[in-house]
């Protein structure tokens, strides 16, 4: 096993290969800015779902479509500044046994992650989405058991935050973190970009960022001298804990 990340770290679980760039892509770019080591897993390739346009130029094979995947995928990490792996589990449908599970597990083990980004739990047009969301979450819960692997080093209480769904009224999600990645935001594009199987979805990724950074704005108050232009949003999972509520 891989000695723990011992400095500021962070987790992202995707279930599919681009899900981490849209979704997540400034978080990712402005923790690494800050000094963490972010790692993503990527559960799926989205060979099967969310590779249209590569199947359509024919002469394609399953193998294929996940190398180019996996390829932009990396693109897109390396552009962020993270690391990433593949657990490469299938998509349409995501499924996942307990092997799977464990595995998961020990890269929260390995990571001790201050925080987690991973899936909403609900979309009733993608399934793959609340099934990664709840083994990011069930994972994370055996990373925290002693009685788990004795002797390592058990994960805490890291707060999970739910990034954004392609529609979030259907998915039960409303966010309660507006995160500004101004300063990021060209990195984020240029990640998006890698992801030419997906060509579709720049612009629309493109105009969230906006609507959201028009938002952050808002709420941040106008007397507040930060100018944002771009912002990603959240929905936390567990309650945080402070004693101050500025």
């Amino acid at each position: 096993m891989s000695q723990p990340i011992r400095e500021k770290s962070a987790l992202v679980v995707s279930a599919h290969s681009a899900d981490f760039v849209w979704r997540a892509g400034g978080a990712i770019a402005l923790h690494v800015e800050q000094g963490y080591q972010v790692h993503i897993v990527c559960l799926s390739f989205g060979e099967r779902g969310e590779s249209a346009k590569l199947w359509r130029k024919g002469n394609m094979t399953e193998e294929t479509v996940k190398h180019h995947r996996q390829e932009e995928a990396q693109a897109a990490a390396n552009i962020l500044g993270a690391s990433v792996e593949f657990f490469d589990i299938g998509d349409y449908p995501l499924r996942a046994d307990k092997e799977t599970l464990f595995r998961l597990a020990d890269v929260y083990r390995r990571v001790q992650p201050h925080f987690v980004l991973t899936h909403s739990m609900q979309d009733p047009y993608n399934y793959d989405h609340p099934m990664a969301s709840n083994l990011a979450q069930e994972a994370r819960i055996i990373a925290q058991a002693e009685g788990y692997r004795p002797g390592e080093p058990v994960v805490q209480a890291p707060p999970v935050y739910c990034f954004e769904p392609h529609q979030p009224e259907q998915c039960s999600w409303k966010p309660d973190v507006l995160l500004d990645i101004t300063r990021v935001w060209d990195k984020k594009y240029q990640a998006i970009q890698c992801m030419q199987g997906q060509e579709h979805l720049w612009e629309y990724y493109t105009r969230v960022a906006l609507q959201r950074g028009v938002q952050a704005k808002r709420n941040i108050g106008i007397t507040a001298a930060r100018d944002i232009v771009h912002a990603e949003a959240f929905q936390s999972i567990f309650p945080r804990v402070t004693e101050n509520l500025a």
